[in-house]
């Protein structure tokens, strides 16, 4: 018999089923499973009142990350209540043996940050964790998605977990970005091309040229929004890239295990005959920086392009959203987002606050003032690339132009903390969410690179990044 070419989610899926349970579902062992504050206590809760263990502590990591203070010399007081949430983990990490990156620890920081960073996710692996972007581990070749509580309290009992097989959906990214252009810009334009529900029930994987071009933490950004696109998996082929960067890591094999390791991971790139439900290409050259001017990612545009009219929109319910989203974001059809006065510029969440994206915003600050009125905040991913910024001087570079230098956290990410943006301020910002009341009551979000968020507070508008650039 004659077996099929198979995809990247096809090899990965076959590893990790225990049991098909023969209705497109079935039980996946999870390699990994990494906790934070906000899904784990009833978690935990339930599964004392059920009377089980945790089965296999060794697989399973913690790290308090989105409720947590960013202010140097912080402690668990970060919100009302915030305290009772990060004791909570703490005591249940404790009790159950789990190792656990706490408030300051040195390898502490965002979950989809410093499981690659220190190698406890790895190519090949099954990963889930309590927060809807763990799709993030995609990026080195993994099976990744996103749990609700009651989902983390079943893998803490049985570190297994029933999903629904996905369909496969193929984005090929050929050319080059050009001057000013990143993942985050080729992402935000990817959804903003196939909408928020564009990959709804299938695997996304992330190919091409332009892909195979990118580093592992701009990999990291693409799928870390795959979500965003409606896709639970988003997946890029493990390659030299991708065992060059997890070699040496803390938690990755050493060795002759390493050198094993990739001989098993050079076998899982889908195979050139291995066709898939559904495929998208895109030129990358033709993408410049983008900015949204709504209240999803959808909601986006190129620097240079106005706010689209809802008269235009062929749906009923496309156009209402977008009235609401214009009014919520006070904007209007046909405006130009260039020039458009800001408050506040964040750079950091899971999406983009590694070593790179930092990096990448220095370059356009450095030398440079942030505008006067304008709040901007850095926040680091996570102690290791905080520490490595500053042996690199990018906190420096940052503080002088009058930025913010934070301890690591999802700090305005999410809104759930003590960095926030108020009522009807506008916020550039490099996270992966602008929804209403994202960042705040009433707060408005636009979504950007760290460049574009950079350049933003220093012309204190929105502004196009290349207008920076040497």
């Amino acid at each position: 018999m004659t077996l099929r070419p198979r995809t990247l989610l096809d090899k990965l899926w076959d590893t990790h089923v225990v049991e098909d349970l023969g209705d497109g579902r079935a039980l996946l062992h999870i390699d990994c499973h990494l906790l934070n504050e906000g899904t784990s206590p009833q978690a935990f809760s339930g599964l004392e009142l059920a009377g089980r263990k945790l089965r296999n502590p060794e697989l399973t990591f913690a790290t308090t990350d989105h409720i947590v203070s960013t202010d140097a010399g912080r402690g668990d007081d970060t919100v009302p209540g915030g305290r009772e949430w990060i004791e909570a983990l703490r005591r249940n990490a404790k009790r159950h043996g789990i190792t656990h990156y706490d408030i300051n620890d040195p390898h502490q920081g965002i979950v989809h940050v410093i499981a690659p960073e220190l190698g406890m996710a790895l190519p090949g692996m099954s990963f889930v964790c309590g927060d809807s972007h763990s799709c993030t581990i995609g990026a080195l070749g993994a099976l990744a998605w996103g749990i609700g509580t009651s989902e983390v309290e079943h893998v803490l009992a049985t570190q297994a977990l029933i999903l629904r097989r996905p369909g496969t959906m193929r984005v090929t990214v050929n050319g080059r970005l050009g001057a000013g252009v990143g993942a985050k810009d080729l992402v935000l334009h990817l959804i903003g091309t196939i909408g928020t529900a564009g990959a709804t029930n299938f695997a996304l994987e992330y190919a091409g040229a332009a892909i195979a071009a990118l580093e592992m933490e701009g990999r990291m950004t693409l799928c870390n929004m795959g979500v965003e696109a409606g896709a639970r998996v988003a997946m890029v082929a493990p390659d030299d890239t991708t065992f060059s960067y997890v070699e040496g890591r803390p938690l990755a094999p050493k060795g002759r295990e390493f050198a094993a390791a990739v001989a098993t991971w050079r076998t899982l790139p889908s195979e050139p005959e291995a066709r898939f439900d559904r495929e998208l290409s895109l030129d990358a050259g033709a993408i410049g920086p983008q900015i949204t001017w709504g209240t999803s990612p959808q909601d986006v545009i190129g620097i240079d392009q106005r706010v689209p009219d809802p008269a235009a929109a062929g749906d009923d319910n496309r156009r209402r959203a977008m009235i609401q989203a214009l009014d919520y974001m006070g904007l209007g059809p046909g405006m130009a987002l260039e020039g458009l006065p800001i408050d506040k510029v964040f750079i950091g969440s899971c999406t983009n606050s590694r070593l790179s994206d930092l990096q990448a915003a220095a370059a356009v600050v450095r030398g440079r003032k942030v505008a006067p009125g304008v709040r901007a905040l850095v926040v680091p991913g996570s102690g290791p690339v905080k520490r490595e910024a500053e042996a690199l001087g990018l906190d420096r570079v940052f503080r002088q132009a009058g930025f913010e230098w934070r301890e690591p956290g999802c700090s305005m990410c999410a809104g759930v903390n003590a960095d926030r943006v108020g009522p009807r301020e506008r916020c550039v910002a490099t996270s992966n969410r602008n929804f209403e009341g994202r960042q705040g009551p009433l707060a408005r979000t636009h979504l950007a690179s760290p460049a574009m968020a950079a350049a933003a507070a220093l012309a204190g508008r929105i502004t196009d990044v290349r207008k920076f650039l040497d």
